[in-house]
Order: C-alpha cells, then structure tokens, then sequence
C-alpha cells in the first residue's frame, strides 16, 4: 500500500508575505489610523492652545461659562507619570509602556474580527491615548493636562480617549458574551424540543 507524502508548501519571500499582509489588512489599518490620528490631533491641538493661553496651574473658562468654575474649568498642569497623575517621576517607564501598548495594539489588529467594531474602536481609542501623551512625554519629559473636574485629577484628552476606549471594551465583551448565552440557550432549546418532537 503506497502512502501519498504530500511536501510542504515552499515557504514564501519576505517581501511577497509583506505585500500579501498588507494588501490583507491595509484597510484595518487605515481605519484604526483615522480614529486614532483624529484624536491624537485633537490631543495635541489642544495641549498647544493650553501652553499658548493659560498661566501654569492658572485657570481659565470663558466669561459665558464662569458660572461652572466651582464644577469644571481648564487648568493648565502636567505630570511625569501616569494617567490622572498617578505614578509620577517614571517618564521613562510610562514611554517604554506607551511603545509597547502601541506595537501590542498593532500585532493584534488583524486577528480582530471585522464584526467586533467595538473592540476595534476600543483598540484604536487607546492607541490614540498611548500615542498622545508619548508624543509629550518625548518631547517635553512630561504630559500636559488641563481637564479639570471638581476634586478630581487633572486630565487630557489622551487620558480620556484611554478611559473610553477601556469601558467599551468591557461593556463590549460584557454584551457580545450576553449575546453568546442567550444563543447557546436558544439552541439547547431548539435540540430538546427536536427530542421530544421525535
């Protein structure tokens, strides 16, 4: 009795796997860049206008909205550490964590499903957040803030891009696993009511 070998397939180039790769995911890629890049400009556009206009640890608001200074108002502010100003003087731990979130987001990106939008939204969100204040963190030691909510920490868009991205993510999972068991028990049905027709 012959057994067929069947030889494996002849591994391809590099540079023809990467044009492959790309002409896959290209589009995911452009999406996740838009959303990120949208926000991340206005990150940084509004970071500018902070530094350029308000006083450091001064506050600002326009006339019209005084009324809500004891609630909210701009407060220019930067920190050295986390987001919220948590962890501070570990600039350097912070980037280093910033690159690798970014390069994680990017190596997972394409083995996403196209059907879970949200968690791509979520993905690109706290990509835009990472890469915002990274971009602070290089070029000024520290990350700009200015959102600032009662008590609270000061804040900036970088940050809260990251707290959205996160609470998709989890009501995301929250309701795609929802959904799951509520199919299971569909189905469950379906075959008993299958077994007792028969």
């Amino acid at each position: 009795m012959d057994l067929q070998t069947t030889s494996p397939e002849p591994k391809r180039p590099f540079f023809t796997s990467a044009a492959h790769f790309v002409r896959k995911y290209w589009l995911d890629y452009l999406v996740l860049f838009l959303i990120a890049g949208a926000i991340v400009a206005l990150d940084q556009w509004s970071k500018v206008w902070v530094r350029a206009h308000v006083p450091l640890a001064g506050d600002w608001l326009p006339t019209w909205l005084a009324w809500l200074e004891p609630y909210a108002r701009i407060r220019y502010w930067y920190n050295s550490g986390a987001a919220f100003g948590f962890f501070q003087n570990g600039n350097t731990i912070f980037s280093t964590l910033a690159i690798i979130v970014d390069g994680v987001i990017l190596y997972y990106l394409p083995r996403t499903s196209r059907q879970d939008w949200w968690l791509r939204l979520a993905m690109g969100m706290q990509f835009a957040g990472a890469t915002g204040n990274l971009i602070d963190r290089i070029i000024f030691h520290h990350v700009t803030d200015f959102i600032s909510v009662g008590n609270f920490a000061v804040f900036n868009v970088a940050d809260s891009s990251i707290s959205v991205g996160v609470a998709i993510l989890i009501v995301g999972i929250w309701l795609k696993e929802r959904a799951e068991k509520k199919k299971a028990a569909h189905t469950s049905e379906l075959i008993k009511d299958e077994t007792k027709s028969e």
